[in-house]
């Protein structure tokens, strides 16, 4: 933004210390930014999400220097599976023959205690300063409405008023940042909420991440390494008054009707707090406004069926730093607003296939015959589940599945289709999935 006329606590105020919080103040730091982050939590502390980055996202890991020591906490994730309501499954591994490579071959599932506080941690080491149980709870403005920091409230209630040059919204799902500045939009369709819990004694869980559609919500399950396994259901948020008052016994009762689900749950025993989070599908019409900046969930959120938090927070903090830096770098209001264009569309260059891909998914998994058919295909050409789980894995570029060629393939009726005779089905009730034991 333009020089400021009065003093200020900081250049850049981040809000929230997320992986997009904390990747915005790292690279910002680490460009010679004042920066200051904000987060009503303490850290190491527990999240609902379903806690897997992509083979792309070790890029940034290690760029951060964080990759060395989260790798060892973690499980690595050759691919992903996808079971459909009939019964099909279908593989798509990282490593395969359509020539596109990530940084690793592999992605990684890990709880979100050991990754936050690790990336806080970098960004601390970068010259950012970290706040903790610090709750924002209002943007404050200059007598021209623009925003010139926040107002925070500390442990013992009491109120401030903190300046910056570019306050940075990277507070989550339900942004306070985007609300106050008028931004936050919802997709009226579809709008969904997630069970997120974690379990010991999971039978069956190999290395891939698992997707389950069923009639009536998706599960994702994954090994988080320690012998921890995460289980992310999503229902349509007409359901979540059924499990309001008790959502651990909800998920218990639901994994347990699925024949092909109960056995594996037979012995398991949560480890730690169910959490409940959505509704999902908001964004913001535009990820800016006069002194401020949105990065991550704040930004977008679509949909959790394709993974796409943790990489999306991590790759924005790039982008919104080196925006953020030529917004306040400039000499004018029209130079500041026309940095906070170039971060738009940026972010549409960067995001913009994988957004309509996340639409097109969505509307995909809500919708059985879309997905049966869909998943069949994959399971009888392995090459269409490898491009599509490249995608989710960031390293595939998106017009590789929006092509019309490979969405004919994938949804139009092929000989073989039909039936259950399929080598790649699910058969009996205590079986797992093929090539998943």
């Amino acid at each position: 933004m333009p020089a400021a006329t009065h003093s200020t606590d900081c250049d850049a105020l981040v809000v929230g210390g997320g992986p997009a919080g904390a990747s915005t103040a790292f690279q910002l730091a680490r460009r010679g930014v004042s920066v200051r982050v904000l987060d009503r939590a303490r850290f190491p502390r527990a999240k609902a999400c379903a806690e897997c980055l992509s083979p792309q996202a070790s890029r940034l890991l290690h760029d951060m220097g964080v990759l060395e020591t989260i790798e060892p906490r973690a499980a690595r994730m050759s691919g992903i599976t996808v079971r459909s309501p009939d019964g099909t499954v279908a593989r798509g591994d990282y490593a395969s023959a359509h020539g596109f490579r990530a940084f690793r071959d592999h992605g990684l599932s890990v709880r979100r205690e050991i990754l936050d506080a690790a990336l806080l941690d970098s960004a601390r080491r970068a010259g950012a300063r970290v706040d903790e149980g610090v709750r924002v709870v209002d943007l404050a403005r200059d007598a021209a409405g623009v925003v010139c920091g926040v107002h925070v409230q500390d442990d013992d209630g009491r109120v401030r008023e903190l300046s910056a040059r570019l306050v940075i919204g990277a507070d989550g799902l339900h942004s306070m940042v985007a609300k106050r500045l008028g931004l936050t939009r919802a997709w009226p369709w579809p709008r969904r909420i997630a069970i997120v819990s974690h379990y010991r004694d999971v039978a069956n869980v190999a290395d891939r991440v698992e997707l389950h559609v069923e009639r009536d919500g998706f599960v994702g399950v994954a090994d988080v390494g320690d012998g921890v396994t995460t289980v992310a259901a999503v229902f349509p948020r007409s359901r979540a008054r059924q499990f309001a008052g008790d959502a651990d016994a909800f998920l218990r009762r639901w994994l347990a009707s699925k024949p092909h689900m109960a056995p594996r749950f037979e012995r398991a025993t949560p480890d730690g707090a169910v959490r409940v989070t959505g509704p999902f599908a908001s964004h913001a019409r535009r990820a800016w406004s006069p002194g401020a900046f949105l990065v991550g969930d704040a930004a977008d959120f679509f949909d959790p069926f394709t993974g796409e938090g943790i990489y999306a927070g991590l790759r924005g903090g790039e982008l919104a730093a080196e925006y953020a830096c030529l917004a306040m770098d400039a000499v004018s209001h029209r130079g500041a607003e026309a940095a906070g264009r170039g971060y738009d569309d940026a972010r549409h260059r960067e995001f913009g296939g994988k957004w309509r891909v996340e639409q097109l998914v969505g509307i995909g998994v809500a919708s059985p015959l879309i997905t049966n058919r869909a998943t069949r295909a994959m399971a009888a050409h392995k090459p269409l589940a490898d491009l599509l789980a490249g995608v989710t894995g960031d390293f595939v570029p998106p017009r590789e599945v929006l092509r019309p060629g490979f969405l004919a393939r994938l949804l139009l009726p092929f000989p073989g289709s039909a039936g259950s005779g399929h080598e790649s089905q699910v058969t009996g009730h205590g079986s797992t999935m093929a090539g998943h034991a």
